[in-house]
């Protein structure tokens, strides 16, 4: 059988009009019939080897369905001129006749030498196109033009300026997000706690999806252009292209560029300067702010670490004799972690005792307890209250909407419409829900012990016991991380 293969890929197809029709009505031309089998890939860029029709191709081959391969050009086999080489070599193996609709191919001396000065030109053709391409590119970033919309939480792309803008009510929603991060409350807490907040509001994301994840978040939290800092030509994605055509485990990621080849370009800021270097301290903790909501409460959780291997040190309890014994130790399960730990261990009872009375010496410094007090002074703003408010009144407007297209006699399915109506009831339930809990919280606030108050009266008492919890809120507001040696225990304080 006569086969036909034909490639375009994206950029080739915006800058000249190659189009696959044109490739095709040759070839068939070439092939004096049609009784072809067509192998087609669109959209694929010529410098990667792997795409789906010209593998299946070369599987066809190799399973002798094909005897003859007609194709436009040489630089629709590959823009490479080794691939073209291995490619052609392979079907000359397989007893494959190739012919070219420009050019002709013959397996001689002056053939072979023609064909692969063709492809090296063609070659060469390619990587000037990506030169000026990518030199076109810096130019642009550096004359402070956008370019292209990164769908960027928070920002437009104005196509007209090539600038970002701010899209207020998102911004609203960061603005959100960093203060339930740096001053959570009971509910919200960690990034998982605010992915689940949003996705129970009701929040869409960027490209309109009802749940929101950790990672993006994280991703969210971290991001430096909403403090004014946007920079392009950052990454190197060369080779990222060809990703969608390969298995997960031979994917290339994308690689940082070295920093002095990056762009900056100013854009509004939407976070406080301030706010926004406590969240990157917050984050590089974020394991130990949120660790210990396991049902045995350990005192130390997220905070130990092994001073040989730097793995984290995690708390259990086991049975010795009929006796309790709490430990920590590095030991990990094997399934989802990259390393199991060296096995170190230590009690945790004596661990525990050692640094609550290192905390109890420091907390009788006042310069300890003020820096403490900083840690936790916060208020309740508004920004909350006002998102969760804004997207109530939608909820409320869309429904509004829908009842009155039913009135004016719209076309709606019964069922349709009370499932559409009903969505919208339980979203306005939980809105509301969530808006008394906060105005809730603000009044609550209003009557809690500020840090200084705390730690006085707590040591004032001798003989009354704090609780786990409170001591635990001492530690993390003073310790950093404790270290565990063989020989000895690092205490770090921030």
């Amino acid at each position: 059988m006569i086969a036909i293969y034909a490639r375009v890929s994206t950029e080739e197809q915006a800058r000249s009009g190659f189009s696959l029709t044109d490739q095709l009505r040759e070839c068939r031309n070439k092939a004096g019939t049609n009784e072809v089998a067509e192998y087609v890939d669109e959209g694929i860029s010529g410098e990667f080897l792997d795409r789906p029709q010209l593998a299946r191709l070369r599987q066809d081959i190799r399973s002798g369905i094909i005897h003859k391969v007609i194709c436009l050009d040489p630089d629709r086999l590959s823009r490479k001129l080794m691939h073209q080489l291995l490619i052609t070599d392979e079907w000359d193996r397989h007893g494959v006749e190739l012919q070219f609709v420009n050019g002709e191919y013959a397996k001689t001396p002056e053939g072979t030498l023609f064909y692969s000065m063709r492809g090296a030109i063609a070659e060469f053709e390619k990587a000037k196109i990506n030169e000026r391409m990518s030199r076109g590119r810096r130019e642009k970033a550096r004359q402070g033009r956008v370019l292209r919309d990164f769908h960027m939480y928070g920002y437009d792309y104005d196509k007209e300026t090539e600038q970002l803008t701010v899209n207020e009510q998102e911004a609203q929603v960061i603005r959100l997000v960093f203060r339930l991060f740096t001053q959570p409350d009971r509910d919200v807490q960690g990034m998982n706690g605010i992915a689940r907040y949003l996705t129970e509001a009701g929040i869409p994301t960027k490209r309109g999806a009802k749940v929101w994840h950790r990672q993006v978040v994280r991703q969210m939290l971290a991001n430096r252009a909403y403090i004014g800092e946007f920079f392009q030509n950052r990454w190197n994605t060369e080779g990222v292209l060809a990703n969608k055509h390969k298995p997960p485990g031979e994917r290339q990621p994308a690689r940082p560029r070295p920093i002095e080849e990056w762009i900056s370009l100013p854009c509004p800021a939407i976070v406080d300067r301030q706010l926004f270097e406590h969240a990157q301290q917050l984050l590089q903790m974020s394991r130990r702010r949120w660790s210990g909501t396991q049902t045995n409460r350990y005192l130390l959780s997220g905070l130990v670490r092994c001073g040989l291997c730097g793995q984290t040190m995690t708390g259990r309890q086991a049975k010795h004799w009929g006796k309790q014994v709490r430990f920590y130790t590095d030991r990990k399960q094997p399934a989802g972690t990259k390393t199991t730990g060296c096995g170190q261990k230590i009690n945790g009872f004596l661990l525990e005792e050692a640094v609550w009375n290192r905390v109890k010496e420091w907390i009788c410094d006042a310069e300890a307890i003020a820096a403490a007090a900083a840690l936790r002074e916060t208020e309740y703003g508004q920004e909350e209250l006002s998102v969760l408010e804004k997207e109530l009144e939608k909820t409320k407007e869309g429904t509004r909407r829908l009842l009155a297209l039913y009135a004016e006699g719209a076309e709606w399915v019964e069922e349709e419409l009370h499932q559409a109506l009903r969505e919208r009831k339980e979203k306005e339930e939980k809105l509301s829900f969530r808006i008394s809990e906060y105005r809730r919280q603000q009044r609550s606030y209003e009557h809690q012990l500020s840090m200084e108050e705390i730690i006085p009266c707590c040591l004032a008492d001798a003989e009354e016991e704090l609780s786990t919890d409170e001591k635990r809120e001492l530690i993390r507001c003073l310790v950093q991380e404790i270290r565990v040696y063989p020989d000895r225990v690092e205490i770090g304080s921030f």
